[in-house]
This record gives C-alpha cells, structure tokens and sequence, in this order.
C-alpha cells in the first residue's frame, strides 16, 4: 500500500513539474523574441540600410504594442473559445509574423513582423495564466507562479548570449528561425501534453455591449487608474533600457562581444529581486514596497545625474553600479503595480486585465520611442528618464487612497 502511494505521489508532482515547465516555456518565447534580437541589431540595420540608432530601437519597443494590443484581444477569446485554440491562433500570427521579420528589406516592414509577433506572443503569455488560474487557486497557485518566476530569471539572461552564439555562427535571420522551431516544439508538447482547463460548459459568449460596460466600469476604481498610470511610466523606463541597451554597451563603450553577458548580469538582479518580492510581499504589503522601490530609484537616478552631469559617459563598472541598483529596486515595482491595480476590480477582472494591459503599452511605448531619440553619444537621458518617471509616478502613488476600494 505504501509503495502504491509513493508511486502514486510521484507520478502527481512529475505532472506538476510539467505543468510548470510547459506554462513556462509558453511565456518564455515572449522574452526570447525581445531579448535574442538584442545583439543583432546592428546587422539588421545594415541589411535594411538604417543606421540610425533611433530608428533600430523600434525593433525592440514595437513588439511591446503588439503585445499589449493582442492581451485585449486573446484574453477574451479564450473565454469564448477555450484555452487550447486560442493559443493556437496566436502561435500562427506568431509564425508568419516571423517570415515577415525574415524576408523585410524595409524598417517599415521589420517594424509591422515585430508588431504581428508580439500579438501572437500575446496569446501564450495571457491563456497560459489563465490556465495556471483554471487549474489552481490560493498558495498552490502562488507555488506555481513562484516556480515560473525563477524559470523566468533564466531567460533574459540566455536569449542575449543565444543570439549573439547564432549570429556568430549563421545570421541575424537565423536567430528567428530559432525562435520558430522553439515555439514549434513548445505547441506541440502543448498539445498532446496539457489538456483542454475551460469546459464548454464554462465558456461565455463574447459580448460587445458587456466588454464597453467593463471599460467603463474600469474608469470608476480611481486607484485601479493611478496605478495603471504608473505601470506605464515604469514600463516606459524599463521598455527604453531594453531597446537602447545595444547602443549604450555596444556603440558607446564598444562592448560588442561583452554586451550578451552584462545584459545577463543585470537581468538576473533583477529576476533575483523580482523573486524575493515574493517572500517580502506579505510582510511588507504591496504598497509600502513599491512606495520604497520608487523613492530608491528616484534617488539612484537623480544622484548619477548629478555625479555626472558632463557630456561624456562614466567608466564601465560605475554605470554598472548604478544600473544595477536601479533593476533591483526595479524588480519591487512592476510585480506589485498590476496587482495593486487589479485588486479592486476582481468583479471585471478579464475586461480589466485587457483595458490595463493596453492602457499601460500605449503609455510605456510612447515613452521609450520619445526618450530613445534623445539618447545619442551618453546614458544620461536614460537616467533622466528613470528619474522623471519615478518622481512622477511617487506623486501619482500619494494620491490613492490608502483604503483599497471595495468590490461591487
């Protein structure tokens, strides 16, 4: 008998860890298609003739649109359709956004396959939480996430040094054709391995008139709009370090074949910070860390502007230092500001997720396309960035009410 059910026991977790690894390697082809581009992004401006740094950021911000257009979109498919199909549509935009992004001779169309990739990403990422919500709920489905979430430190650190090995080695078009095979294999194991999590019985017809009342709906929680506000502003800084990263590390202090491993560095503080989030949250509340977060980041980036307000760039290891700091008191931020913003409208909690997720891209990418143009021979209008948004966003914060307003 007590064979029986240590067989039995065993069998249970090795599902769970599958279950794990396949919600994870769903959410993970979104920072593989962000974060492998990274270091080819001088040879794609030579392919489609666009030298101007500027311009090649937005190989990097367009995608973030895409992903915040496609959330409104596939989240509220799969409540209509199941879970399984829409995954399935999103990974066929996915697909041929990439021959787009592959055979472009032009920016524009680069820039409208980055667009299409990230609303196809946008299905994996979004079914796949909705997946984790269907099969679990309290503290086993924190375990779940918390899992995911050391996954997810890995593969920003990864994808940079991949797509500088594949570059190496074949071209920058190669590092899509990887991220296609990577996604194939992913789907299919998807496919014959994880089960269908929303009955038919379960799935509610799409409604035009229901989706506008849950928009608005979303306008009266005043804190749920705030908070809303300041993921765009602090994604906006985050949005604008990843598509400049490039230029600052490899244009400006000729760091070429160094830049896929301090990119990795600064990555994994901040999934290491993102992680002990999660152990600080419930001491702490959500608030006070964010509230704490900001104030540290604010400083941090006033405080090398005024070490450096010279024209010229600091040594290596300072930037460093700085950056680093500012993604560890980054990673107390983002996590908590969606959930701060959620909380109040769990009544609406798809339509919200949606008009939060759009509402925030839309800030975030007008805020890194704006501030990336001024970034040219130093890193101090990224700083100036930090600093702007992070004060902003702390008046804003000062603002909500301290009571979290009440369901209806």
């Amino acid at each position: 008998m007590t064979s029986i059910t240590q067989n039995k026991g065993k069998t249970t977790s090795t599902k769970e860890l599958e279950f794990i690894a396949i919600m994870a390697f769903l959410m993970s082809n979104v920072a593989l298609a962000i974060d492998a581009i990274l270091p080819a992004l001088t040879h794609i401006g030579h392919s489609l003739h666009e030298a101007k740094a500027s311009s090649l950021q937005l190989i990097i911000t367009m995608i973030f649109l895409g992903l915040g257009i496609g959330q409104l979109i596939f989240g509220t498919l799969s409540d209509s359709f199941g879970r399984k199909p829409t995954v399935y549509w999103g990974v066929g935009i996915f697909m041929l956004a990439s021959f787009i992004c592959v055979t472009a001779a032009t920016l524009e169309m680069m820039l409208l396959g980055r667009v299409l990739q990230g609303v196809g990403l946008s299905a994996p990422r979004t079914v796949s939480i909705s997946i984790i919500r269907d099969s679990y709920s309290g503290d086993r489905m924190a375990r779940i996430m918390s899992f995911i979430s050391v996954i997810f430190i890995l593969i920003p650190m990864i994808a940079p040094v991949l797509g500088q090995v594949i570059l190496l080695r074949f071209s920058w078009q190669a590092i899509f054709y990887f991220q296609l095979v990577f996604i194939t294999i992913t789907v299919v194991w998807f496919q014959k391995r994880q089960p269908e999590t929303l009955p038919e019985s379960q799935r509610v017809s799409f409604s035009r008139k229901e989706f506008v009342k849950g928009f608005k709906e979303f306008f009266k929680f005043r804190n749920t709009v705030i908070f809303t506000i300041i993921e765009g502003l602090m994604e906006g800084s985050f949005i604008l370090y990843l598509s400049v990263s490039k230029q600052v590390f490899q244009d400006q202090y000729q760091l070429v074949d160094e830049f896929p491993y301090i990119f990795a560095g600064i990555a994994f503080m901040l999934g290491l910070a993102t992680f002990i989030n999660g152990a600080l949250v419930t001491k702490y509340g959500m608030k006070k860390l964010v509230a704490r977060a900001l104030i540290l980041f604010s400083i941090l980036s006033l405080g090398f502007l005024l070490l450096f307000p010279q024209s010229t760039n600091p040594p290596l290891f300072v930037l460093l230092f700085f950056l680093t700091l500012q993604f560890i008191s980054y990673g107390f931020i983002l996590g908590n500001l969606s959930a701060l913003a959620l909380q109040p409208i769990g009544h609406i909690a798809g339509t919200g997720a949606s008009v939060f997720s759009v509402i925030s891209t839309i800030i975030s990418v007008f805020l890194a396309v704006l501030a990336g143009r001024y970034l040219t021979t130093t890193v101090a209008p990224l700083f100036v960035t930090f600093f702007g948004s992070s004060v902003v966003a702390l008046l804003l914060l000062s603002l909500t009410k301290r009571k979290i307003q009440k369901q209806t």
